[in-house]
C-alpha cells in the first residue's frame, strides 16, 4: 500500500478523526498512485495515522480506517453489521409498518463515499468516489454476511455521482438480480410506489420520514400546502393525517403523476386533491389563498462555497413568499439541504425571511434529517439537512 505524508501541524484533523484529507494538507506521495488506491497517510515523521481512498480533486483523500494497521478482509463485513445494527437499534420498522431506511451514510457510519438506501428486498447504492467503486465486491459480500436482511436486487446508481475523468466508465445497472426498476414500500403505514432507476437520488427521500409524521400529527382540519411535493411524501402524510386541504406544487410533471399513484395506492382519491406542475416561486407570487400549513422543501440551492451567498438569497426569498401565503396563527415547515449552509445561516435567512414578509415568527421544532441517517459528530458537513418549523403571527 502506498504512502501519503502529510505537512507538519496537518495531522491534527485526522486525530480528531475527521474524514476528509484536503490537497493543501499533503507534503508529499509515494509514486504511482492512482485516484480509488487505498492508501495509508502518515504524518510529516513517518507515523502512520489511517487509511482511505486517494482521489482527484480538493478533497484528495477520504478516510475509512483510523488505525495503525491496515484494514483486514472483513472490514466491509464489520462496517455494515455495525450499520444495521444501528438500525434495529433506533426501531425504525415498527409494527412491521416500515420495510425502507438508509443502511449506509457515507460518513455517518464510517464509510465516506458510499450511500445505500433499502427499498424492501432491493438495495440502491451510490459511489460517491472510485474508490469505493473499486470495492464493489467486498460490498456485495458485505450484504451476503447480513443477519436479519435479505436482499435479492443490488442497484447500482453511481453514474450521476463519480467524477468521470478516472476512467469509470460503467453505467447504472444492477450488480445482483435485476427487477422493472420499481416498486412499493411501506413508510409508518403508508405506501409509496418508487423508481430506484428514474427517480430523484435512489427514488424516495428517505430522510425527510420522522418530518413527515410530525407535519401528519398537525394536519388534521388544516388546508396545507405543499410546495416542491416531488412524489407527494408530505401529501400523503397530511391527508392521513386528516387534513381538511392539501395542495400539492412541483416543477417536475412526471413527479405529479407519481404523487397521484400514491394517492390511489393509499386508497385516496387523486381528484379531491389538487396537484399543480409549476416552478413553486411563481406559484406563490400568483396564489391568493391562504393557508394554515406550508411546507418548503427545496432541493440544495448551493452544492460549493461561491453559490452560497445566491442560495441564501434564494432562501430569503422563497420563505418570504410562504410566510405572506399563511393564516394568521400558521405553521411553516422548512428545509435546507445545502450542506454549505449551515443551521445559523439558515435561521438568519428565516429571520430576513420574516422581516421582508412582515410576520412575527417563532421556532416551534429544530429539525433534521432521521436515526438512519446519522452524522459523525466528528464530521459536521455530514448533518446536511436543516429544517425549522415555525408559528407565523
Amino acid at each position: 500500500m502506498k504512502k501519503i505524508f502529510l505537512k507538519p501541524g496537518k495531522e491534527t484533523p485526522v486525530k480528531r478523526f475527521h474524514p476528509w484529507v484536503f490537497s493543501g494538507a499533503i507534503e508529499r506521495y509515494e509514486a504511482g498512485i492512482t485516484s480509488g488506491d487505498w492508501v495509508m497517510v502518515c504524518d510529516s515523521r513517518e507515523n502512520t495515522l489511517a487509511f482511505g481512498h486517494y482521489q482527484e480533486g480538493s478533497i484528495r483523500i477520504r478516510l475509512l480506517h483510523f488505525s495503525t494497521s491496515p484494514p483486514d478482509a472483513n472490514f466491509y463485513i464489520s462496517k455494515f453489521k455495525n450499520a444495521l445494527r444501528l438500525r434495529q437499534g433506533v426501531n425504525l420498522n415498527k409494527n412491521g409498518q416500515t420495510n425502507c431506511f438508509r443502511l449506509i451514510n457515507g460518513e455517518g457510519d464510517g464509510l465516506s463515499g458510499l450511500i445505500i438506501d433499502i427499498y424492501g428486498d432491493t438495495a440502491v447504492v451510490q459511489c460517491h468516489s472510485t474508490g469505493i467503486y473499486k470495492d464493489k465486491q467486498q460490498i456485495i459480500k458485505a450484504f451476503e454476511e447480513l443477519d436479519g436482511l435479505t436482499i435479492n436486487n443490488i442497484y447500482d446508481k453511481s453514474e450521476e455521482t463519480l467524477y468521470k475523468n478516472e476512467g469509470i466508465q460503467d453505467k447504472n445497472g444492477y450488480w445482483k438480480g435485476g427487477l422493472s426498476g420499481t416498486g412499493d414500500i411501506l413508510e409508518n403505514g403508508h405506501i409509496f410506489n418508487i423508481d430506484w432507476e428514474k427517480g430523484q437520488k435512489t427514488g424516495f427521500f428517505l430522510d425527510q420520514r420522522e418530518n413527515r409524521f410530525l407535519l401528519g400529527q398537525l394536519a388534521a382540519n388544516k388546508d396545507v400546502l405543499n410546495c416542491y411535493c416531488y412524489t407527494g411524501g408530505f401529501s400523503i402524510y397530511a391527508i392521513k393525517g386528516g387534513a381538511a386541504t392539501v395542495e400539492s406544487v412541483d416543477s417536475s410533471a412526471l413527479a405529479i403523476e407519481q404523487y397521484k399513484e400514491n394517492l390511489q395506492s393509499n386508497g385516496l382519491d387523486a381528484e379531491k386533491h389538487v396537484s399543480t406542475v409549476s416552478d413553486v416561486p411563481t406559484f406563490l407570487r400568483q396564489q391568493t389563498k391562504s393557508y394554515d400549513i406550508i411546507v418548503v422543501d427545496p432541493p440544495a440551492f448551493a452544492k460549493s462555497m461561491d453559490k452560497r451567498h445566491n442560495a441564501i438569497q434564494a432562501y430569503i426569498r422563497l420563505n418570504a413568499l410562504a410566510m405572506k401565503q399563511l393564516k394568521p396563527g400558521g405553521i411553516l415547515f422548512t428545509f435546507s439541504c445545502s450542506q454549505v449552509v449551515d443551521r445559523n445561516l439558515f435561521q438568519n435567512a428565516l429571520l430576513s425571511a420574516s422581516i421582508e414578509a412582515g410576520r412575527k415568527t417563532s421556532i416551534l421544532h429544530h429539525l433534521s434529517q432521521g436515526p438512519d441517517h446519522p452524522s459523525s459528530i466528528f464530521h459536521p458537513e455530514s448533518g446536511y439537512l436543516k429544517g425549522l418549523v415555525l408559528y407565523v403571527e
